[in-house]
């Protein structure tokens, strides 16, 4: 990525290559809001980590991402984000069309703040209280209204009393909603959270499980990675079951009810054996 500047066409110049295997293109060009990742590929070394992953999400709906360690979870975030630039493929994000690889030099338009990640290990700065870790991201844009949304957010996720320590000054589930807030204040449309209720306890999930309702009401899209599958149930619109780099199955709760795959059959079975 050091040598590819981020850059966007318009929706007005996507390509008929581009469309291939888009489930929202129709005639005229017409799609509706969403985040679609279509073929999506990347290879570290001689390890294939993602195999052709295509999947949607749309505003104001939540799907759940679940699968065993090292199905390559996270690493569909990363490239989703362009933290990690996928080998091939094509990602819409709304009027904008990324189409991998990037040519060398490339200007690319970033994602953010229209996209923005949790990641599970937080990534909170230990020498900055969990307030400037929020508000670091802004810069110099946290102008009145953003300033006032942030003070809403504060409330909203009951931070006033701890918002000015410092995180190894808090609780894991504290820390959690740091991160929840330094992403919800950027104002996405869309946010993929990774992990976020591990580490919790039950009272924390549920907490963590009612935030996500309210998310979904604004009209934010979520994609939200998983291991809790009685949480994916409550919480979910769509399921999307991946192992090996890989899509398998995907759908609404029914992936989990009634899974048409042996592989998905045992690993539920296997999770509630284990929860």
């Amino acid at each position: 990525m050091a040598s590819q500047q981020i850059h966007a066409r318009s929706v007005g110049e996507i390509t008929d290559q581009d469309r291939v295997g888009s489930p929202e293109y129709v005639a005229g060009g017409a799609r509706r809001d969403e985040l679609s990742a279509i073929n999506i590929a990347k290879t570290s070394g001689n390890k294939q980590l993602l195999k052709n992953v295509s999947l949607s999400i749309r505003p104001g709906e939540i799907t759940a991402l679940i699968g065993p360690s090292g199905a390559g979870k996270t690493t569909l975030l990363k490239a989703l984000s362009l933290l990690e630039i996928p080998d091939s493929g094509n990602l819409l994000i709304d009027d904008l069309t990324y189409s991998f690889p990037f040519r060398k030099n490339q200007k690319v338009a970033p994602p953010w703040p229209k996209l923005t990640v949790v990641f599970q290990q937080l990534f909170l700065w230990p020498h900055l209280t969990l307030r400037k870790n929020i508000t670091l991201p802004l810069g110099n844009h946290l102008d009145e209204p953003t300033s006032a949304r942030l003070e809403q957010l504060i409330d909203r996720f009951k931070m006033r009393e701890f918002i000015d320590r410092h995180p190894n000054e808090t609780s894991i589930g504290q820390r959690q909603r740091a991160a929840l807030v330094r992403a919800l204040v950027l104002n996405p449309k869309y946010i993929l959270l990774d992990e976020i209720t591990s580490s919790l306890d039950v009272e924390q999930v549920a907490y963590i499980l009612s935030e996500l309702r309210v998310m979904q009401e604004q009209g934010i899209g979520i994609l939200l990675v998983t291991h809790l599958l009685h949480f994916a149930r409550e919480a979910a619109d769509s399921i999307v079951f991946m192992e090996h780099g890989k899509v398998i199955e995907s759908g609404g709760k029914e992936v989990l009810a009634q899974p048409r795959q042996e592989r998905i059959k045992s690993f539920v079975a296997m999770a509630e054996f284990a929860s």
